[in-house]
């Protein structure tokens, strides 16, 4: 059982550090000149919403909002880390790692600009299991992540994929509107 509750978290985790990724950062080669349009930067606003539904109604939205420029990607990252327990050193002191939960957006315009791609994660802890939880069992993890690309449409409402919740009768989308900035 502890053997299993290890690959678990470490699974978890490996998942956890794929998804903060670290950013590449461009240099920029000032040695040719460059024209005005290479010189120029559209700029979009991305807002987005999380819905949750139930038999087609609205249960719960939850909006965020990020700009967006031509090249790299952009992230929104709210969240709390949790310790978990997973091992014991030989004094009897317990050792921990640490999984985030929370939300997690990340956006990027790509095909010079003309596509968007997003992903969204969600992850929460299980609660379900009551007061009677010790702090040596290992938390329930949920999570909901969408990720997907689409043409640039502006000031209209896309939605960038949907998922049934395996533990539930409702249903999460990803909804996306992209306005260019002046």
């Amino acid at each position: 059982m502890r053997k299993t509750t290890l690959v678990i978290i470490s699974a978890l985790l490996f998942m956890i550090a794929t998804f903060g990724a670290v950013k590449t950062v461009r240099a920029q080669d000032n040695s040719k000149p460059s024209s005005a349009k290479e010189d120029s930067v559209d700029a979009y606003r991305l807002d987005l919403s999380f819905n949750e539904l139930e038999d087609g109604k609205k249960l719960n939205t939850r909006h965020y909002s990020i700009d967006l420029t031509g090249g790299r990607p952009d992230e929104i990252k709210i969240g709390t880390r949790i310790p978990v327990a997973t091992a014991q050193s030989g004094r009897g002191e317990d050792q921990y790692q640490y999984i985030d939960i929370g939300t997690r957006i990340e956006a990027q315009l790509i095909s010079h600009g003309d596509e968007l791609h997003v992903t969204g994660e969600i992850s929460t802890v299980d609660t379900s299991a009551g007061p009677e939880t010790s702090a040596r069992l290992l938390p329930v993890v949920r999570q909901i992540r969408i990720e997907g690309s689409t043409a640039l449409v502006l000031g209209k409402p896309i939605i960038i994929g949907s998922a049934d919740d395996p533990n539930s009768k409702r249903q999460f989308e990803l909804e996306a509107t992209v306005t260019k900035l002046k």
